[in-house]
């Protein structure tokens, strides 16, 4: 087993990161617009991703909420989606240090480092930087309006 691991600080109150986390209104603001469902624990929401520029569809992603634990932690259980993303699972930790939130990310349990799982880790780090970008500069960047970073986008 092979996980993507990512840790990005916002100069942002822990609390709020955790909310654009925790919800998926938040989920929305910073990953894809088109996210639907209910973010509470042990249930399921949807996520969709269009290309931004020509509004072909990518895919996109059934996710089970298996923890909310309020301004420390998230974690969610994919359901559905591309078949190396099923069973694995993506947590997002909070801490505080000198003023900024520390968020560690991982997506854990991928089975082989796929070439899939390098454009993943890719795309992770870019929405992380939405999130930093919703919380540090008052906008995210989520899909449709991401950064295409190869003819995967």
């Amino acid at each position: 087993m092979v996980d993507i691991l990512h840790r990005v600080g916002i100069r942002a109150a822990r609390a709020d990161v955790y909310e654009s986390l925790a919800t998926t209104k938040g989920v929305a603001a910073w990953w894809t617009t088109d996210t639907t469902g209910t973010s509470e624990v042990g249930s399921s929401f949807d996520t969709t991703f269009w290309h931004g520029q020509t509004g072909e569809l990518l895919g996109g992603f059934r996710l089970r909420v298996e923890e909310l634990d309020p301004a420390r932690r998230v974690r969610w259980l994919v359901e559905d989606g591309p078949a190396e993303w099923i069973g694995t699972h993506i947590d997002f930790d909070l801490t505080d240090e000198d003023g900024w939130t520390v968020v560690m990310f991982r997506h854990l349990g991928w089975s082989d480092p796929v070439p899939f799982m390098h454009h993943c880790s890719t795309k992770w780090a870019v929405f992380l930087m939405s999130l930093k970008h919703l919380h540090e500069d008052g906008a995210g960047e989520p899909s449709p309006d991401d950064v295409t970073i190869s003819n995967w986008h």
